[in-house]
């Protein structure tokens, strides 16, 4: 804890965006809505509930993409009647135990405190009580995540000389949820784009999205927002142009008569960002004053300080890890989200690594070459090999088969249409069966290869000749490794194929295997 106001430096959010707030409902229905994306500079068209219809139809919203699809897939969001512009009210301002003379006295610190103008207004005051009333329950586990992220955040904003407060910034966008993808494909807590990615340096490729990274894509960020600040000397219209671009808000400004107040050119602002940067006030008073309004976080999966990282020799995967270091693959995915398949791939140049917590480094330093030979050993019997490494930039050759069209294509790859079309030369959407084309793809569609019920049953088990049955009890802390280190030459995949086991998770307390020593 620190002092009032910026005690809460390790605090609780999820992406409380309400960009929809002011836009009336609409009594027609329509089957799409043409979505303007400023990110992108072309018309999508996207499919969208019920509720949705009635709120944007007939309305084009300008967006950077950097959250919306976040916010409706999110079962977090629920939406909320209130406008800014004050002509509806959600709840009673007396639902909620915080008076306005409160709320005032409170604003003004954090406002001088901050860069931000914290100005009180009575739409923001709806808002903050909003999200007291409706999304407390939310806050404690978004709190422990917290715990985690926000010091590593901390350290590289103090490192780029801006606020500490930014840090709510991936709240509003994401939730602190660092695999977050919108449907037009920004991706991380920070929400990033593939092309703006690239130019911050987030590499992606088959196996590593970095913009997943939690300490990369965090200095990318900083590196994004220190630009936007140099462009408009002010916190609040960086913010808005991380949200809606620096082309609306240099819009905004002249549109305003030249004013370079947030307060001021709000009126001219994209809809959505005129309620984002609202949002992030609203979320940094409730991380600020949590403690007064009762809320404190769940106990944290792990702290950042008590977590360290060992540069790979080889390609290993987190069942491999979970099996000899007894760490939950819960745990290795939330320590290591930049990997897309749960597999950390060994790449000459590349040095990758894995994150630990800190009672299991050594358990990887002492059992190193153990536990590269047991996945030297699953790798020589694997039936189908890992997919190939490649960078997403990097350019493949594809031979169209009977049923493909563009579209399928396009999707297969993450690719667009127009993209194709460009790269191949294509006037139309005609394919002939055999052609060859050029894609420069951004994911890969790979499906982890499992062995059917029918081959394990053919699989013969290989029992030595003269060997001991012996009935072991899992203990608690137990994993295949370290049960196969209590018997001499045993191995884990002798202990999988003696007992059907396919998944390192179902060894479980209280379950009997049998193991035959010679």
């Amino acid at each position: 804890m620190y002092g009032k106001g910026m005690r809460f430096k390790c605090g609780v959010g999820f992406w409380f965006v309400v960009c929809l707030n002011a836009i009336s409902a609409q009594e027609k229905s329509v089957d799409s809505t043409a979505i303007i994306l400023d990110s992108l500079h072309e018309v999508a068209t996207i499919e969208i509930d019920t509720v949705v219809k009635k709120e944007v139809a007939n309305h084009p919203v300008v967006i950077d993409s950097l959250w919306l699809e976040t916010m409706y897939s999110s079962p977090l969001y629920q939406p909320i009647s209130v406008s800014f512009d004050g002509s509806k009210d959600a709840i009673s301002m007396n639902d909620v135990s915080l008076s306005t003379e409160v709320l005032k006295e409170r604003l003004a610190y954090l406002n001088e405190q901050t860069p931000f103008n914290l100005e009180y207004n009575v739409e923001l005051e709806r808002l903050i009580k909003q999200y007291l009333k409706t999304r407390s329950k939310y806050y404690p586990k978004m709190m422990a995540r917290a715990l985690y992220y926000f010091p590593m955040f901390e350290s590289y904003l103090d490192k780029y000389d801006i606020p500490l407060e930014i840090k709510y910034l991936a709240v509003v966008e994401s939730g602190l949820n660092p695999r977050a993808k919108s449907w037009v494909g920004a991706t991380g807590m920070w929400q990033f784009m593939y092309q703006t990615g690239k130019q911050f340096d987030l590499n992606i490729s088959s196996y590593v999205d970095e913009r997943q990274d939690p300490v990369k894509s965090a200095e990318a960020a900083c590196k994004y927002l220190e630009s936007l600040y140099k462009t408009f000397n002010d916190w609040d219209l960086a913010l808005a142009a991380y949200n809606s671009g620096p082309g609306n808000v240099s819009k905004a400004i002249r549109r305003s008569g030249g004013h370079r107040n947030y307060w001021n050119i709000r009126p001219f602002l994209p809809r959505e960002t005129a309620g984002y940067v609202p949002a992030f006030y609203a979320n940094m008073y409730v991380f600020e004053y949590a403690e007064e309004h009762k809320i404190t976080p769940t106990h944290p999966m792990v702290h950042h300080f008590a977590t360290d990282t060992i540069r790979i020799k080889r390609t290993l995967t987190f069942d491999q890890l979970h099996e000899t270091l007894n760490v939950s693959n819960e745990m290795l995915q939330f320590l290591n989200p930049e990997y897309k398949l749960d597999i950390i791939p060994f790449v000459r140049g590349k040095n990758y690594s894995v994150r630990l917590p800190l009672e299991k480094v050594s358990v990887f330093v002492k059992n190193e070459k153990e536990i590269y030979a047991l996945a030297a050993e699953e790798e020589a019997k694997r039936e189908k090999p890992l997919p190939q490494y490649f960078e997403m930039n990097q350019r493949i050759r594809y031979t169209v088969k009977s049923g493909d069209y563009l579209g399928k294509i396009a999707n297969k790859y993450g690719v667009r249409v127009s993209d194709l079309k460009k790269w191949n030369g294509l006037r139309t959407s005609n394919l002939k069966v055999g052609q060859r084309l050029t894609v420069y793809p951004k994911k890969l569609n790979f499906t982890v290869a499992k062995s059917t019920s029918s081959s394990k049953k053919k699989k013969e088990i290989n029992i030595p000749k003269n060997a001991k049955k012996i009935e072991y009890t899992v203990q608690k802390g137990d994993s295949l490794w370290s049960i196969s280190k209590k018997y001499k030459k045993i191995t884990v995949q002798q202990i999988k194929d003696w007992n059907g086991i396919w998944d390192a998770n179902s060894i479980v307390p209280g379950k009997k295997i049998v193991i035959y020593q010679i």
